[in-house]
Protein backbone atom coordinates (compact mmCIF):
# COMPACT_ATOMS: atom_id res chain seq x y z
CA UNK A 1 0.00 0.00 0.00
CA UNK A 2 1.23 3.41 -1.17
CA UNK A 3 1.95 5.50 1.96
CA UNK A 4 1.72 9.71 1.78
CA UNK A 5 3.57 11.50 5.00
CA UNK A 6 2.89 14.98 5.88
CA UNK A 7 5.43 16.18 7.87
CA UNK A 8 4.67 18.60 10.46
CA UNK A 9 8.03 21.07 10.75
CA UNK A 10 8.02 22.09 14.33
CA UNK A 11 7.46 20.40 17.95
CA UNK A 12 4.15 21.01 18.31
CA UNK A 13 2.21 18.00 18.79
CA UNK A 14 -1.20 19.64 18.88
CA UNK A 15 -0.63 21.47 15.85
CA UNK A 16 0.34 17.47 14.03
CA UNK A 17 -3.27 16.37 15.23
CA UNK A 18 -4.79 19.42 13.49
CA UNK A 19 -3.41 18.71 10.77
CA UNK A 20 -4.09 14.62 11.11
CA UNK A 21 -7.95 15.82 11.09
CA UNK A 22 -7.74 17.78 8.78
CA UNK A 23 -6.96 15.17 5.81
CA UNK A 24 -8.84 12.55 7.63
CA UNK A 25 -11.67 13.07 4.97
CA UNK A 26 -8.97 11.18 2.61
CA UNK A 27 -8.05 8.59 4.17
CA UNK A 28 -10.17 5.48 2.35
CA UNK A 29 -10.89 1.98 2.72
CA UNK A 30 -7.62 0.28 0.92
CA UNK A 31 -6.72 3.62 0.02
CA UNK A 32 -2.99 5.25 0.62
CA UNK A 33 -2.14 5.05 4.39
CA UNK A 34 -2.22 9.37 5.12
CA UNK A 35 0.15 9.64 7.72
CA UNK A 36 1.00 12.69 10.18
CA UNK A 37 4.14 12.95 12.33
CA UNK A 38 5.57 16.38 13.85
CA UNK A 39 9.11 16.88 14.53
CA UNK A 40 10.13 16.91 18.21
CA UNK A 41 14.24 18.15 17.16
CA UNK A 42 11.88 21.23 15.16
CA UNK A 43 11.22 24.84 16.50
CA UNK A 44 8.58 25.43 18.37
CA UNK A 45 6.46 27.27 15.56
CA UNK A 46 7.40 28.62 11.88
CA UNK A 47 6.70 32.65 13.02
CA UNK A 48 10.32 34.25 11.85
CA UNK A 49 12.76 33.59 9.14
CA UNK A 50 15.16 31.61 11.60
CA UNK A 51 12.22 29.24 12.45
CA UNK A 52 11.76 28.54 9.04
CA UNK A 53 15.68 27.87 8.26
CA UNK A 54 16.14 25.84 11.87
CA UNK A 55 13.27 23.46 10.49
CA UNK A 56 15.12 22.67 7.32
CA UNK A 57 17.63 19.90 8.70
CA UNK A 58 15.20 17.99 10.86
CA UNK A 59 13.17 18.05 7.93
CA UNK A 60 15.90 16.64 5.85
CA UNK A 61 16.36 14.47 8.21
CA UNK A 62 12.92 13.17 8.60
CA UNK A 63 12.62 12.24 4.82
CA UNK A 64 16.02 10.45 5.22
CA UNK A 65 14.25 8.25 7.91
CA UNK A 66 10.99 7.62 6.86
CA UNK A 67 9.55 5.86 3.85
CA UNK A 68 6.82 7.08 1.83
CA UNK A 69 5.82 7.27 -1.75
CA UNK A 70 5.43 10.92 -1.27
CA UNK A 71 6.29 13.63 1.39
CA UNK A 72 4.26 16.75 2.15
CA UNK A 73 6.13 19.26 3.86
CA UNK A 74 3.11 20.64 6.31
CA UNK A 75 3.43 24.00 6.67
CA UNK A 76 2.04 27.34 4.89
CA UNK A 77 5.72 28.49 4.79
CA UNK A 78 6.75 25.43 2.81
CA UNK A 79 10.10 25.71 4.86
CA UNK A 80 13.03 24.36 3.54
CA UNK A 81 11.17 22.53 0.11
CA UNK A 82 14.22 22.87 -1.94
CA UNK A 83 16.02 21.14 0.22
CA UNK A 84 13.53 18.27 1.70
CA UNK A 85 13.03 18.16 -2.84
CA UNK A 86 16.68 17.09 -3.37
CA UNK A 87 17.02 14.57 -0.72
CA UNK A 88 14.70 12.07 -1.89
CA UNK A 89 13.51 10.28 -5.54
CA UNK A 90 9.99 10.87 -4.30
CA UNK A 91 7.53 13.52 -4.73
CA UNK A 92 7.77 16.36 -2.42
CA UNK A 93 4.56 18.76 -1.63
CA UNK A 94 4.83 21.75 -0.38
CA UNK A 95 1.32 22.72 1.54
CA UNK A 96 1.19 26.30 0.43
CA UNK A 97 2.09 25.70 -3.22
CA UNK A 98 -0.45 23.18 -3.00
CA UNK A 99 -3.31 25.69 -1.86
CA UNK A 100 -2.07 28.32 -4.44
CA UNK A 101 -2.56 25.63 -6.90
CA UNK A 102 -5.92 24.65 -6.12
CA UNK A 103 -7.28 28.75 -5.39
CA UNK A 104 -5.33 29.62 -8.74
CA UNK A 105 -8.09 27.52 -10.88
CA UNK A 106 -10.73 29.55 -8.98
CA UNK A 107 -9.28 33.14 -10.11
CA UNK A 108 -7.61 35.63 -7.58
CA UNK A 109 -7.61 34.72 -4.08
CA UNK A 110 -6.22 36.25 -0.56
CA UNK A 111 -3.92 34.83 2.03
CA UNK A 112 -4.86 34.81 5.93
CA UNK A 113 -0.76 34.66 7.21
CA UNK A 114 -0.05 33.83 10.42
CA UNK A 115 2.21 36.83 11.04
CA UNK A 116 4.05 39.74 9.17
CA UNK A 117 6.85 37.99 8.30
CA UNK A 118 4.91 35.03 6.70
CA UNK A 119 3.85 37.36 3.82
CA UNK A 120 7.68 37.41 2.35
CA UNK A 121 7.70 34.09 2.77
CA UNK A 122 4.76 33.65 0.24
CA UNK A 123 5.41 36.32 -2.05
CA UNK A 124 8.93 34.02 -2.77
CA UNK A 125 6.59 30.59 -3.47
CA UNK A 126 4.42 32.69 -5.42
CA UNK A 127 7.37 33.85 -7.61
CA UNK A 128 9.14 30.86 -8.44
CA UNK A 129 5.38 29.68 -9.27
CA UNK A 130 4.92 32.57 -11.33
CA UNK A 131 1.17 33.50 -10.00
CA UNK A 132 2.05 36.51 -7.95
CA UNK A 133 -0.25 38.51 -10.35
CA UNK A 134 -3.13 36.14 -8.70
CA UNK A 135 -2.90 37.48 -5.35
CA UNK A 136 -5.92 39.72 -4.46
CA UNK A 137 -4.08 40.48 -1.15
CA UNK A 138 -2.96 39.39 1.99
CA UNK A 139 -3.89 40.09 5.53
CA UNK A 140 -1.76 38.60 8.82
CA UNK A 141 -3.03 37.71 12.00
CA UNK A 142 -0.13 37.86 14.57
CA UNK A 143 -1.70 35.48 16.57
CA UNK A 144 0.19 32.51 18.25
CA UNK A 145 -0.10 29.24 17.96
CA UNK A 146 -1.50 28.35 20.77
CA UNK A 147 -4.80 31.26 19.84
CA UNK A 148 -5.43 29.52 16.72
CA UNK A 149 -5.25 26.31 17.99
CA UNK A 150 -8.28 26.86 20.13
CA UNK A 151 -11.70 26.55 19.09
CA UNK A 152 -13.04 30.25 19.34
CA UNK A 153 -10.31 32.38 20.13
CA UNK A 154 -9.11 33.69 16.98
CA UNK A 155 -12.13 32.56 14.82
CA UNK A 156 -13.88 35.85 14.84
CA UNK A 157 -10.69 37.49 14.07
CA UNK A 158 -10.33 35.02 10.94
CA UNK A 159 -13.39 35.86 9.25
CA UNK A 160 -13.19 39.41 9.77
CA UNK A 161 -9.90 39.32 7.82
CA UNK A 162 -11.65 37.19 5.12
CA UNK A 163 -14.60 39.22 4.67
CA UNK A 164 -11.50 42.15 4.15
CA UNK A 165 -9.70 40.03 1.44
CA UNK A 166 -13.12 39.75 -0.31
CA UNK A 167 -13.80 43.27 -0.51
CA UNK A 168 -9.99 43.41 -1.85
CA UNK A 169 -11.29 41.35 -4.55
CA UNK A 170 -10.65 37.65 -3.45
CA UNK A 171 -12.46 34.88 -5.06
CA UNK A 172 -11.73 32.35 -2.41
CA UNK A 173 -9.61 32.30 0.82
CA UNK A 174 -6.32 30.45 1.86
CA UNK A 175 -5.55 30.02 5.64
CA UNK A 176 -2.13 30.71 5.64
CA UNK A 177 -1.47 28.46 8.54
CA UNK A 178 -1.90 24.66 9.03
CA UNK A 179 -3.15 25.82 12.95
CA UNK A 180 -6.14 27.39 11.22
CA UNK A 181 -7.87 24.07 9.51
CA UNK A 182 -10.15 23.55 12.22
CA UNK A 183 -11.87 27.24 11.52
CA UNK A 184 -12.13 26.28 7.73
CA UNK A 185 -15.75 25.89 7.53
CA UNK A 186 -16.87 28.33 9.72
CA UNK A 187 -14.82 30.80 7.76
CA UNK A 188 -16.17 29.65 3.97
CA UNK A 189 -19.81 29.93 5.69
CA UNK A 190 -19.61 33.49 6.70
CA UNK A 191 -17.78 34.85 3.85
CA UNK A 192 -19.35 33.17 1.40
CA UNK A 193 -15.86 31.82 -0.42
CA UNK A 194 -13.95 28.79 -1.20
CA UNK A 195 -11.46 28.72 1.87
CA UNK A 196 -8.90 26.68 1.28
CA UNK A 197 -6.70 24.67 3.67
CA UNK A 198 -3.25 24.14 2.79
CA UNK A 199 -2.79 20.72 4.03
CA UNK A 200 -6.19 19.78 2.46
CA UNK A 201 -4.98 20.91 -0.81
CA UNK A 202 -2.06 18.80 -0.76
CA UNK A 203 -4.19 15.76 0.51
CA UNK A 204 -5.86 16.08 -3.03
CA UNK A 205 -3.01 16.60 -5.46
CA UNK A 206 -1.03 13.55 -3.13
CA UNK A 207 -3.79 11.32 -3.89
CA UNK A 208 -3.80 11.94 -7.56
CA UNK A 209 0.40 11.51 -7.71
CA UNK A 210 0.27 8.44 -6.13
Amino acid sequence: MARILFINPNANQACGEGISAAVERFRMPNGPAIDVISLADGPDAIVTWRNWHFAVEPLCRAVEREQADLYVVACASDPGIEAVQATTTKPVLGAFRSAVAVASGVGRFGVIALADQSIGRHQVALRAMGLEGRLAGEIAMNRSIPELLDPERARGALIETARALARMGAQSIILGCTGMAHHREAVASACGLAVIDPCQAAAGIALARV
